[in-house]
């Protein structure tokens, strides 16, 4: 299997082995996918990252249920960046690759649940993987909305404390 140069990224690319999890890039997301060889992946997709002309992947917020779809790789990548992405090799050992494989492919064209925040894409592939779901873009994504909020919140408050001191200054008091 070639791959183009253009889907690769990083600094050194290793080619996909057997039970790798795959990152792509997506913009403002990655979606993830396990290779099984060949040149193809099992990946866990809701209909907005079915590959085809016009699909809205940003829509996949939207659905609650996902079909799980052998696909090949440079197919689903499209014009996007790729690159293998065993994240968790360091937190969990992974699976042997036979029970990796086999449950992957006994999951094939089943429709799942699909949550964002609870199951979603890269949740399918560490759980094949490790046999524990879990996806840090999620983690991730809490972490910079909680800090947003924090900053947020210290930002009024600031504005409200200054609005107080203007209303003391000019000697009334205003309710």
């Amino acid at each position: 299997m070639l791959f183009r140069c253009t889907g690769i990224v990083g600094p050194t690319f290793h080619r996909p082995e057997p039970g790798d999890l795959i990152e792509i890039f997506r913009g403002t997301y990655q979606h993830w996918a396990l290779y099984i060889g060949e040149g193809d992946i099992v990946h866990l997709a809701p209909p907005s990252e079915i590959t085809g002309p016009g699909s809205n992947r940003l829509m996949s917020v939207m659905y609650d249920k996902a079909t799980v779809l052998k696909e090949q790789l440079i197919e689903v990548v499209g014009r996007d960046r790729f690159h293998v992405n065993n994240l968790l090799d360091k937190k969990h050992e992974p699976r042997h690759v036979c029970a990796i494989m086999r449950d992957a492919h006994h999951l094939l064209g089943l429709e799942l649940p699909y949550c964002v925040l609870r199951g979603n894409c890269e949740h399918f592939v560490t759980e094949l993987r490790y046999g524990r779901a879990e996806s840090q873009q999620i983690h991730y994504a809490v972490k910079v909305g909680v800090g947003a909020l924090a900053v947020s919140l210290k930002i009024l408050t600031e504005a409200w404390r200054r609005r107080g001191k203007k209303r003391h200054i000019k000697g009334r008091t205003l309710h």
